[in-house]
């Protein structure tokens, strides 16, 4: 499910390609109607620039929700990355709010102790990099499992029910071209003390072990039928 042009794939894209998966893109931002639950075997809720509690503004919130909880009870396996993390804690009745400090940048993850036994983070180093752009946070749903953490929030993944459905409140499909399109369309508080936006699409390092990273995960995630 995508919430925004700019917030789309990444570098999932050519991962699904490559092994041959096809994703059908829904979009309740643009009128499109609930998929069937018989009709899709995962469900990728992806990020977006909106809030989980911003209904008045975005009406179709609404029937996204709606559709998330009947996702999650059908035991749909659900990935959710950053707004969509934040949208399944809701649903699994953690509280989600608006943090002190907006996280947008490259900041370290490390792993808790279940987050290292995990098989989604197997091999993983237990501290690296990860891209940011969020300035609300969730919870720990109940019944959630803790996997990763940062300096400014707690929370930064989560799996639920045996890893049917995991969390991620970073951006772990962000690609180089994904954040220059970002940072043209919005704008960074100056006085927020996070690092300038001119030096963040620029690591190309950074950008190469995160999306390896991201393989792995989905190689792991998708190929399991926790």
């Amino acid at each position: 499910m995508q919430h925004a042009p700019a917030d789309d794939l990444g570098c999932i894209a050519p991962w699904l390609a490559a092994r041959g998966l096809g994703p059908r893109r829904t979009a309740f931002y643009e009128g499109d109607a609930a998929p069937p639950l018989g009709s899709f075997d995962r469900l990728l809720i992806l990020g977006g620039s909106m809030n989980v509690d911003e209904e008045a503004l975005y009406p179709w919130l609404t029937a996204e929700k709606r559709f998330i909880a009947e996702a999650l009870a059908a035991g749909k396996r659900i990935l959710g990355i950053c707004l969509g993390a934040q949208l399944l804690a809701e649903a699994l009745g953690a509280r989600v709010a608006r943090n002190p400090v907006n996280e947008i940048g490259w900041f370290d993850l490390t792993l808790s102790e279940a987050g290292r036994r995990s098989p989604w983070f197997a091999d993983f180093p237990g501290v690296y990099p990860a891209m940011h752009w969020h300035g609300y946070g969730y919870e720990l749903p109940r019944g959630a499992t803790l996997l990763a953490s940062s300096g400014l929030s707690e929370q930064q993944a989560f799996e639920y029910d045996g890893g049917r459905v995991l969390a991620l409140q970073y951006h772990p499909e962000v690609t180089a071209a994904n954040l220059r399109r970002w940072l043209s369309d919005e704008h960074l508080d100056a006085a927020s003390g996070l690092p300038h936006p001119a030096g963040m699409a620029e690591d190309l390092a950074a950008f190469a072990t995160a999306n390896r990273l991201t393989y792995a995960m989905l190689d792991r995630w998708f190929g399991s039928n926790a």
